[in-house]
């Protein structure tokens, strides 16, 4: 699927100078981060339920029984 990402001029500016760094193109950059965002989505889902399980953790024994 081919998209059209708008970036700020200076997210296309860090884009670049991060893509020269490692010698790859703007592209490849922006999809390998996608890529990672994607993967943590598991991490941050279960962090989130940790919290909610912390923070409501007497209304949570209440209803349990």
């Amino acid at each position: 699927m081919a998209m059209t990402l708008r970036l700020s001029d200076e997210q296309t500016s860090a884009l670049r100078k991060v893509a020269a760094a490692q010698g790859i193109s703007m592209h490849e950059v922006a999809l390998t981060a996608i890529d990672a965002y994607i993967s943590r989505r598991h991490e941050r889902l279960k962090a989130a339920i940790s919290r909610v399980i912390d923070e409501d953790k007497e209304l949570l024994d209440r209803l349990a029984q």
